[in-house]
């Protein structure tokens, strides 16, 4: 090696990107929650360039059969099986775990194990984060579609860890909200609608409130000002960059169950 070359050597950085590991997003349900999710993914990542980014593969399914119809009116084709079909393309095309941004579709996790790499369950990593920043006995107000209520979905996840849930006794009307938003995201009546509920909730006695309907995401500014409000979103997110950044999720390439979980 030449002196000039040498010299060239010592003053070039490193560029070689960090190994980064790629997740697999479910997605499509709805479809704006879907971009909202990536958007706060790059928007929590301290990138210089491109190559910092978090690798993700996307399944983008709007087609999904409707969970409220499955859930609430009891009807329809089970989503189940397309979530199954949608986790076994996103490992089969690299995705190292696997991450669902729709609450209400979390019904349906079991049909996502088995597939050979971890679960990011939104619902265990909120239930974790509320139990461990107010403790058991907190009145959680969730903002969610009545199918999470209907299902139990966070039941299970709070009750373990001594949380209470309280739902709203206007569930048809955040549903309409819901529905507004998957029309149009900027629809004008549903941050209304969104306030009003939480203060309904607020007024039942509730220590927090969670937005846990991705939809909802959307306007989780439209809640009270002053209020201790959580999205259960964002604990998606860091949960996606600590297992890719592998500084923040434990991992077991062993393992296929839900990280999150107690």
């Amino acid at each position: 090696m030449t002196e000039q070359q040498a010299s060239r050597t010592t003053q070039t950085p490193n560029l070689t990107p960090a190994l980064l590991r790629t997740v697999g997003i479910l997605g499509g349900m709805g479809p704006e929650a879907t971009v909202l999710l990536m958007s706060r993914i790059i928007a929590a990542t301290p990138a210089r360039d491109d190559c910092d980014h978090i690798p993700l593969l996307v399944d983008h399914n709007p087609q999904v059969p409707s969970r409220i119809r499955a859930l609430l009116e009891g009807g329809g084709d089970d989503p189940g099986p397309v979530l199954a079909r949608m986790a076994a393309r996103l490992v089969a095309a690299g995705a190292e775990a696997l991450a669902l941004p729709c609450n209400t579709a979390h019904a349906y996790a079991p049909a996502l194990r088995g597939v050979g790499v971890p679960f990011l369950d939104m619902i265990e990593l909120t239930a974790d984060s509320i139990a461990a920043d107010y403790g058991a006995g907190c009145r959680v107000g969730l903002l969610a579609s009545p199918a999470v209520a209907r299902a139990g979905v966070y039941d299970r996840a709070f009750a373990t860890r001594g949380l209470e849930p309280v739902f709203t006794d206007q569930p048809d009307l955040l549903l309409a909200a819901i529905k507004r938003l998957k029309r149009d995201a900027q629809d004008p009546q549903a941050p209304d609608i969104q306030q009003r509920i939480a203060h309904d909730l607020l007024g039942r006695g509730c220590d927090l409130l969670l937005v846990s309907c991705t939809e909802l995401s959307l306007i989780s500014h439209a809640v009270p000002p002053g209020v201790q409000v959580r999205d259960s979103l964002d604990l998606l997110v860091a949960a996606i960059c600590g297992f890719s950044r592998g500084d923040g999720v434990p991992f077991d390439s062993t393992s296929c169950d839900s990280i999150g979980a107690s």
